[in-house]
Order: structure tokens, then C-alpha cells, then sequence
């Protein structure tokens, strides 16, 4: 189980785009993640008119470093940490450290 899943919001706390928030789109292998907006590169597009792609200088979203992001905690409004606890229903889940809410209802 990984601390950091599909779908969380996230919180950049080093490198260039430091304070910018997103959605997790892919967690990879290789301990980087792509996240919604972040860590945006431009990409020279060659045109390809069979699959009806146009060509240009696009925008595209690069992978992170996993140690670079936080998960965004909406009660203190910052990146916080990820624990895991187990449940008295047997559930494993994950819950911020700072304020002991689950982050998965």
C-alpha cells in the first residue's frame, strides 16, 4: 500500500513549482508521479495526420519525484505527512499525521 495513490491532491514542497497544488493522475514504478499542472515542460509536436494531431509547441506534464510532493491536508490548508493504521473493522487506512483524520473515508 503506497502513501501517495491515483487521485489525491498534492502539494509541491521542493523544486520550481514549490507551493503548487494538483491531482495525482499516475503513480509510477520508479518512484515519480505525474501530477495535474505540474512539473510542466514544452514539447515540439511534429504533425500526424493519419491519428489527427496538429503540430506545435504543446504543454505537457513531466514526472515528479515522489519525495517532492505532500499530500494536501484540507484542515491546516498544507502538505502533511501519511501513517497507516488499522481499523477495528480490520481496514487498513491511511490518516495524516498531524491531525489523526483519515485521509480515506
Amino acid at each position: 500500500m503506497r502513501k501517495i495513490r491515483k487521485g489525491d491532491q498534492a502539494i509541491v514542497i521542493a523544486g520550481r513549482d514549490k507551493g503548487k497544488r494538483g491531482t495525482v493522475l499516475s503513480v509510477n514504478d520508479d518512484d515519480t508521479v505525474l501530477v495535474e499542472g505540474i512539473n510542466m515542460v514544452k514539447k515540439h509536436q511534429k504533425p500526424i495526420p493519419a491519428r489527427n494531431i496538429t503540430g506545435g509547441i504543446t504543454d505537457k506534464a513531466m514526472p515528479i519525484a515522489i519525495s517532492n510532493i505532500a499530500i494536501f491536508n484540507p484542515a491546516i490548508n498544507k502538505g502533511d505527512r501519511v501513517g497507516f493504521r488499522l481499523l477495528a473493522d480490520g481496514r487498513k487506512v491511511r490518516f495524516f499525521k498531524s491531525t489523526n483524520d483519515v485521509v480515506d473515508a
